[in-house]
């Protein structure tokens, strides 16, 4: 699916259809190179949940490089993923550079992230993550 900028948007807009639980979805995946692409967007559920997601993709090594994704309700941050290194961290070791940021004090309390990774989408886990966590039990 890292192939190719062509592979990874038949993937990436076959979501809607894969997630009925999507609302609204306005990811843009835009090509910055011969092999490098741009996602950046939003993918809008009930419940006023909002997924921000920004990767950067290198297809000729088929990997994302960076990523960056923010889950809000009505405006209020939940939490976040980034891959920013935190190598003093132990806590974090098993998923470096992986890691979601949480309450409380949601900037410096960090968790692994074993399901991210550079190497395949994202976006399912995080989809389902919301499914699972915000959707089935209503609006927290």
């Amino acid at each position: 699916m890292l192939s190719s900028l062509h592979h990874y948007g038949e993937f990436i807009y076959k979501l809607p259809d894969t997630y009925p639980s999507i609302q609204c979805f306005q990811l843009i995946l835009s090509p910055r190179g011969a092999t490098v692409g741009l996602l950046e967007g939003l993918v809008e559920f009930n419940h006023g949940i909002v997924l921000r997601v920004l990767e950067r993709l290198d297809f000729a090594r088929r990997r994302i490089v960076y990523y960056s994704y923010e889950v809000r309700r009505e405006g209020e941050l939940l939490y976040w993923y980034d891959p920013w290194p935190h190598p003093d961290d132990p806590s974090l070791a098993a998923t470096y550079p992986h890691h979601k940021h949480v309450p409380p004090d949601i900037k410096h309390h960090r968790i692994p992230a074993s399901d991210l990774s550079f190497e395949h989408p994202n976006l399912p886990f995080l989809i389902e993550e919301i499914e699972r966590e915000l959707l089935a039990t209503g609006s927290k």
